[in-house]
């Protein structure tokens, strides 16, 4: 379980992938609110 292992969080970190181990953070509210509002008006 190291840098080499593609199923590890330290794995898919040091590729610079995602996955089950290494979700990616979802949008803040901030940018979701000011995207709404440029496509309603």
């Amino acid at each position: 379980m190291g840098k080499g292992d593609i199923k590890s969080k330290k794995g898919k970190i040091s590729r610079g992938t995602f996955g089950a181990s290494r979700p990616k953070k979802k949008q803040n509210k901030a940018s979701k609110k000011a995207k709404a509002s440029v496509s309603n008006s």
